[in-house]
């Protein structure tokens, strides 16, 4: 459970640095390159631990909890984006 966890973090600092980074005219796509990164730092972190048992499953865990960090920062970043104009 800690390395579904670590993924989560992670999609969060790669959300988090879209956000500071990309102009605002490019934070989807830039959003859409993060998770594309996230899904193999996924199975990455799932391998390294070590257990096969639950593998698929922890794999499947990490990205979509990495898929819903990310939405979540991603909407906050286009609500901040459209109030602040």
């Amino acid at each position: 459970m800690t390395g579904v966890i670590v993924v989560w973090v992670l999609a969060a600092v790669a959300a988090v640095l879209v956000g500071i980074l990309a102009p605002e005219d490019w934070r989807a796509a830039w959003m859409g390159v993060g998770m594309g990164l996230i899904v193999p730092v996924a199975f990455a972190v799932q391998l390294w631990s070590g257990r096969s048992q639950g593998f698929i499953q922890r794999v499947a865990l990490s990205v979509i909890g990495g898929l819903l960090v990310m939405g979540f920062i991603g909407v906050g970043l286009g609500l901040a984006t459209l109030f602040s104009a």
